[in-house]
Parts: structure tokens; C-alpha cells; sequence
């Protein structure tokens, strides 16, 4: 009778594990099939592959705000390296071409990443006030640097490559910002990088008691972080042919927004990057729906708002049950 009890008990488990992951994908499924009833249109061609274009950046700043949250952290300050890797980026690329430009917004991310992670590994400080610091830093310099104003002179290869260009009618965006999903998946679950994320996220004592390097994966977690502000600072910056000091504003907030939505804990330790893909296409998707059915911008803040706040209150009751 205790073996069958034990045998049931386990089974229950098991089909409650199930439901969870599929409550994700239903909400997507959901809010398609209501937005294509109450607009045609939803479901063009057209529309779904600018819903791609827009939700590029913001996934590609999801993928490492997630990996910073599941090691107990948080990064700020991606939306503001994102506009000032694009202004550095496009000043290199005018006087020393594309490819140069590139790099510099590459490097411009990692730089400010790893600025991030050496204050809060070194002097322990809260990832909180160290980003916010951070952003202001980021920010200010973008404006400083284009003078206030955004800089439109760009090469016509950038634009025509990165911004519009396409593999078998996949925009550019999407594909680098899959790309970067794929490739912090692969960080996440096969990497001794990942078990350590998650390691230190769950517990930072007793994974540095167990001979892991704290501070210098702290780094490294926030350099990949960084990186992916430079990565969707040519995403963007291509996509909407102009380099804006401030470019991405309350993108960061989206991220973060789209990592809990996608149920990776606050606390740290636990989530998943397929998760946080789902989470940014239901961000994506409810802007996009509400736009075309006409509802103000301000109510879409609102809409996006509630479901933040409904997300971590279920991942909350979720958590205490089990």
C-alpha cells in the first residue's frame, strides 16, 4: 500500500511538472488565437515578421539579464550600454569602417559589463545600486559623445546588412537574436560556467566553499551581459539606421520584466532560457496586439504592468507550494 501511495505521489508530481511547462507556450497560443479574432491582420506575414524585428533587441538583452539574475544579480544597465555601445560604434565605423564599428560596440558592451562585475565582485556591492550607477555613467557618456542629438550618418552596408537584410525571410535581428539565445542555452545547460551560475546564485557561500571562483565568474557573468548590449546595439542601431544617446529606454526593465515572466527566481538559481524566450514573446506579442487593435500607449504599459505583477505573484505561490 506505501509502495502504491509512493508510485501515485511521484506520478502526480511528474503531470504537475508537465502542466508547468506548458502553461507558457498556452499563453502564447492564447493571446495569438484572441488577437487574430479580434484582428485579421495579426496573423500577415508582414506584421509577424516586424513583431521579429521589434522583439530582437529586447530578446537579446533578456538572454544576459537571465544569466545574471539566476546567479542572484541583476544588470541595469544593459539599455544604456546598448545606446552608448551604438554611439561609439557608428563614430569608430565612419572614420574606420563597418567591421571596425562592429567591434568597438562589441567591446564597448563587454568593457561595461565587466566594469559591473568587478565593482560588485570586488567591493560587494549591491548589483542594484552598482547598475543603476552604471546606467547613469552609460548614459551620460552616449550623450556627451553625440553632443545630444542622434547620429544618422552611417554606412549604407550596416544598414543594408544588419538592418534589413534577411536569410530566407528571416530578418537579420531575429537571427542574431536567436543565435544569442541558442548560444546562452548551450552556456546554461552544458557548460561548468552554467553549473557555477546556478551554483552561486543558489548558494554564494557554500559554491565558493566548494572551491568555485565567485568573483571571477561574477565577472564573466556580467561580461556576457555587457556583450549582449553590444550585440543588440547593432541590432538596433542598424535596424532603425541611427545611433541615439537615448536609444532603449525602459528596455532594461522590459528584460527584466521578460525574465520573470518567464519564471527564472529572483532570488536566484533556478530558470531557463527557453523560458525566458517565452517571456519576451509574450511581452512582444501583447505590444504588438494591443497596438493594432488601437489601445493607447498608456494602457499598454498598464496591460504589461499587470501581467509583470500577476507573474511574480503566481511564480511566488508556485514556489510555496512546492
Amino acid at each position: 500500500m506505501f509502495q502504491g501511495a509512493k508510485s501515485g505521489g511521484t506520478l502526480i508530481r511528474l503531470a504537475s511538472f508537465d502542466m508547468q511547462k506548458l502553461v507558457l507556450p498556452g499563453i502564447i497560443v492564447l493571446i495569438a488565437v484572441v488577437s487574430g479574432m479580434i484582428e485579421p491582420r495579426y496573423w500577415t506575414a508582414q506584421n509577424l515578421v516586424n513583431l521579429g524585428r521589434q522583439i530582437s533587441p529586447l530578446l537579446i538583452l533578456a538572454a544576459g539579464q537571465s544569466l545574471t539574475v539566476i546567479s542572484g544579480g541583476l544588470d541595469l544597465s544593459v539599455a544604456a550600454v546598448l545606446a552608448l555601445s551604438g554611439i561609439c560604434g557608428v563614430v569608430v565605423m565612419n572614420d574606420f569602417g563597418m567591421t571596425a564599428g562592429i567591434i568597438t560596440m562589441l567591446l564597448t558592451g563587454i568593457a561595461f559589463g565587466t566594469f559591473n562585475g568587478a565593482i560588485i565582485a570586488r567591493f560587494k556591492v549591491s548589483p542594484f545600486i552598482a547598475t543603476l550607477g552604471t546606467l547613469s555613467i552609460a548614459r551620460g557618456l552616449a550623450l556627451m559623445i553625440a553632443g545630444g542629438l542622434p547620429i544618422y550618418k552611417m554606412p549604407e552596408a550596416f544598414i543594408d546588412i544588419f538592418g534589413s537584410g534577411a536569410v530566407f525571410g528571416l530578418p537579420a535581428g531575429v537571427i542574431f537574436a536567436l543565435g544569442t539565445v541558442i548560444v546562452f542555452s548551450v552556456i546554461l545547460r552544458y557548460t561548468i560556467l552554467g553549473r557555477y551560475v546556478y551554483a552561486i546564485g543558489s548558494n554564494t557561500d557554500a559554491a565558493f566553499n566548494s572551491g568555485v571562483n565567485v568573483r571571477a565568474y561574477t565577472v564573466l557573468v556580467y561580461a556576457l551581459s555587457g556583450l549582449t548590449a553590444g550585440v543588440a546595439a547593432v541590432v538596433l542601431t542598424s535596424y532603425v539606421a541611427a545611433a541615439q544617446p537615448l536609444a532603449a529606454q525602459g528596455l532594461e526593465l522590459q528584460a527584466l520584466a521578460a525574465v520573470v515572466v518567464g519564471g527564472v527566481a529572483l532570488t536566484g538559481g533556478q530558470g531557463s532560457m527557453l523560458n525566458v524566450f517565452y517571456g519576451v514573446v509574450i511581452l512582444g506579442m501583447l505590444s504588438n496586439s494591443l497596438t493594432m487593435i488601437g489601445v493607447s500607449s498608456f494602457m499598454q504599459t498598464l496591460a504589461i504592468g499587470v501581467v509583470i505583477v500577476a507573474a511574480v505573484i503566481l511564480d511566488q505561490l508556485r514556489r510555496s507550494a512546492n
